[in-house]
């Protein structure tokens, strides 16, 4: 790795670059995508992979991310049209999960040429990250799609860096400082012995052939493909099917990239933007959003989780600098590279700042529901176990119910929609605790000293300074949840 002495221009290293952007539809590669066409009018194309039906389709997609509040910033400085980004744009239609990327058909077969020769980088940003998604997709989109990306990566002529976007709770639930370290193939959470990827495919392929021959409907099939996958993932110590595929994933990358310069990037909790392209930036519920939405919206009137406890979270435009900082290092280096890219070990933020933050906002700019009223929040109940969170569900919701089914039982059954209705609120209730609770106990703290050497290459001083920030130190908690990252749920989230 490039040495303190050793300060690194992003801008260079973009100038006359081609890139090309897997899984490009998802939220962080938008804005790694709008970075780059704003700040670095000299890149020569973007490569953009999009999985669509057909090639008309893929650019219906991407159109419609510049048709969002992302790229309002770069339509002030170049017009609504942003005629000049076209020239640096190639929407590719392709599948990660398929070798070689899926391109082997008539319409793509030039383009794959052209790629072959014409790119310097490759950056894979394509993931399921469904806690609970079928075992045969994550498997294809996680794992197997990240060695399909940097095989394709070993055909470039000219690629001299490979990034490759991962989590950084492949750590499953690791406590205390958490290193950044390879995983290695085959190495499990809990000890466990016999884990070999070629087996895991044979045995999502033998699954399916077994239902499909006793004519098993779609729905069964797509339940039990999702019980396999968190049953092999518990089998060896990770808490659900996409941080085991995700792991999986940094195993096939590192044990297949022969003389490949790879860069394996983990963020933690990706939030709204920071700064870039302007504050508060987001969209989609993400992981820690569900609470304020669900609060903010009148819905949730408890907070599950230890108060003192850190929760790891960094600004989604804090990753995507990293990102690029990271490929300006390591072009070339034939070498493998990971970064944390969190705030935990420098910039702690504990849970005890939500409830009251969350009051304080909701209270003074109530959210107005769909019949035009404001919606009155109370202060939240804070349950800081698992048994609290039993015994709340138990007094607020279970007893009720049973008494509900008594009175439905001796008025012939006048309630039983209701009952119905508020039983399988209860169940998904318990199932989502159930998935997140890893997340809401979790005690790790990931240490960062590969991001930390590789932020300061970044010159002290100058554009790039001011362009390339990501330093997690420099945020206000406080400040950033009341005044950027919950006005931006409002704004793009809240429905």
């Amino acid at each position: 790795m490039a040495t303190e002495m050793e300060a690194v221009s992003v801008l260079q290293y973009l100038d006359k670059k081609s890139i090309l952007v897997i899984g490009a539809a998802g939220f962080l590669a938008k804005i790694f995508v709008e970075k780059i066409l704003r700040v670095a009018p000299n890149v020569k194309k973007l490569y953009l992979l999009l999985r669509a039906s057909d090639g008309k389709s893929a650019t219906q997609r991407f159109n419609e991310i510049l048709g969002t509040d992302l790229y309002k910033v770069m339509k002030e400085k170049y017009g609504e049209n942003l005629n000049h980004i076209s020239e640096k744009i190639t929407i590719v239609n392709g599948d990660v999960s398929l070798e070689d990327l899926g391109l082997h058909n008539e319409d793509s077969s030039d383009l794959e040429h052209e790629m072959v020769h014409q790119l310097d980088a490759i950056v894979n940003l394509a993931a399921t990250t469904n806690f609970e998604e079928r075992y045969d997709v994550a498997l294809g989109i996680n794992t197997l799609g990240a060695a399909n990306a940097l095989n394709f990566a070993k055909r470039c002529a000219k690629v001299k860096v490979f990034v490759h976007v991962s989590t950084a709770y492949v750590c499953g639930e690791q406590t205390g400082l958490i290193m950044e370290t390879p995983i290695r193939m085959g190495e499990t959470l809990n000890g466990a012995t016999g884990l070999d990827i070629n087996q895991e495919k044979k045995l999502v392929k033998e699954k399916l052939g077994e239902l499909r021959a006793t004519g098993a409907l779609p729905e069964t099939i797509t339940q039990a493909m999702k019980d396999l996958g968190l049953t092999r993932a518990k089998l060896y110590g990770w808490p659900n099917t996409y941080v085991f595929t995700k792991a999986m994933g940094e195993m096939m990358v590192g044990a297949t990239r022969e003389n490949m310069s790879l860069v394996i990037l983990r963020p933690s909790i990706i939030s709204s933007t920071f700064k870039e392209p302007f504050p508060g930036w987001t969209e989609g519920i993400r992981t820690i959003d569900g609470i304020a939405v669900g609060y903010g919206t009148g819905k949730l009137t408890c907070f599950l989780g230890d108060l003192n406890a850190i929760i790891d979270v960094i600004p989604v435009d804090m990753v995507v600098n990293t990102m690029l900082v990271s490929m300006a290092a390591q072009v070339g280096k034939q070498e493998e590279m990971i970064y944390h890219v969190g705030s935990s070990l420098r910039n702690p933020l504990r849970n005890e700042i939500f409830p009251e933050l969350a009051y304080r906002y909701f209270t003074t700019k109530p959210w107005i529901n769909k019949e035009g009223k404001a919606v009155q929040v109370k202060k939240v109940e804070v349950l800081s176990s698992m048994s609290s969170f039993n015994r709340y569900m138990t007094i607020h919701y279970v007893l009720p119910l049973k008494v509900l089914g008594l009175l439905n039982m001796v008025l012939f059954n006048s309630f039983e929609k209701k009952l119905k209705d508020i039983n399988r609120k209860i169940n998904f209730v318990f199932r989502l605790v159930e998935l997140y609770e890893p997340y809401i106990f979790f005690y790790g703290i990931f240490d960062d000293t590969n991001t930390e050497k590789l932020q300061k290459l970044v010159p002290m001083t100058g554009v790039e300074a001011e362009m390339f920030y990501c330093n997690p130190k420099i945020i206000d908690w406080v400040d950033y949840f009341e005044n950027t990252h919950v006005p931006g749920l409002v704004k793009y989230v809240f429905k």
